[in-house]
């Protein structure tokens, strides 16, 4: 087997939007990999009549603190980190009884929707996921052994490569799925960000709201400068940062009309201290 095939032994699906979930599982299934689940996904899975095993058999651990805490564990960290060719990480491993993970769904807790729903404070700080960032993060480095999805659109073309290199994975594949997750895991951190800004003083120009990625936030124009993406907060706060620019623009047309008389009376000065000199420099010569 060339040394880019990553063969997929053993899958960890946790996901929030469930859209093509049984299928894709099934299929991985009929490829002979392991599931391994939790919380609403396992549950999904097992009636579906999936074999699954939970994340809390994993880890020994069980699930706590309302969900906070399940896969936060060196059991499910140590799997998609290890580097399989590294001895020292096949010692430790082997040591702690750390099953290797090699292929990671995920698709995140939906802060976007809960904003943009107007729910509670604290139902929207109850939506920022933690772990599933983590787990994200942890694959896509560790891509050249793990497989990471974190789209459903993605199923397809995962499953293709199994199919097509008898349940193994190529780099190539890896490498875009990487791609795609860094680009998830940015985009939802500018999201709460921006969020976290906005309920604390909303509209206020001094927040340093992250710029978003990809086709997220919105392009204004700027005087004097080349246009930059920037951030909008949600909900009522777009109209008073639209209010708050305008009024920054029509500053900067009052600094535009007043420069010119500043510049002249410049010029004039400069012009009086330069005919000043000349008088001292001729009276100098007469003496």
């Amino acid at each position: 087997m060339p040394t880019e095939l990553r063969r997929v032994e053993r899958a960890l699906l946790s996901v929030s939007d469930k859209t093509g979930l049984v299928e894709f599982a099934r299929a991985l299934n009929r490829l002979g990999i392991a599931l391994v689940s939790t919380g609403g996904t396992a549950k999904a899975l097992a009636d579906a009549g999936l074999p699954v095993t939970d994340v809390s058999d994993l880890t020994g651990f069980p699930e706590m603190m309302d969900g906070r805490v399940k896969t936060l564990h060196p059991k499910v960290h140590g799997g998609l980190l290890a580097i399989r060719s590294h001895p020292e990480h096949q010692a430790s491993m082997l040591g702690h009884g750390i099953a290797p993970i090699d292929l990671l769904v995920v698709n995140l807790y939906p802060f976007e929707a809960t904003v943009a729903a107007g729910k509670p404070y604290d139902d929207c700080i109850e939506n920022i996921d933690i772990g599933g960032p983590a787990m994200i993060r942890a694959a896509a480095k560790n891509h050249n052994d793990v497989a990471v999805v974190v789209e459903p659109s993605d199923y397809a073309a995962v499953l293709a490569d199994l199919e097509a290199q008898r349940g193994a994975t190529t780099l190539t594949l890896r490498r875009k799925l990487a791609q795609k997750a860094y680009a998830r895991t940015a985009a939802y951190d500018a999201a709460i960000s921006n969020w976290f800004a906005h309920a604390r003083r909303p509209a206020r120009r001094d927040d340093a709201l992250w710029r978003e990625p990809a086709s997220m936030g919105r392009l204004l124009p700027h005087a004097r400068h080349p246009p930059r993406r920037i951030d909008r907060p949600p909900g009522s706060g777009q109209a008073a940062l639209l209010q708050q620019h305008q009024r920054h623009r029509r500053r900067l047309r009052m600094r535009r009309r007043v420069r010119p008389r500043e510049g002249g009376r410049l010029r004039h000065r400069q012009a009086r201290q330069s005919l000043r000199r000349r008088h001292r420099l001729v009276a100098a010569r007469s003496l």
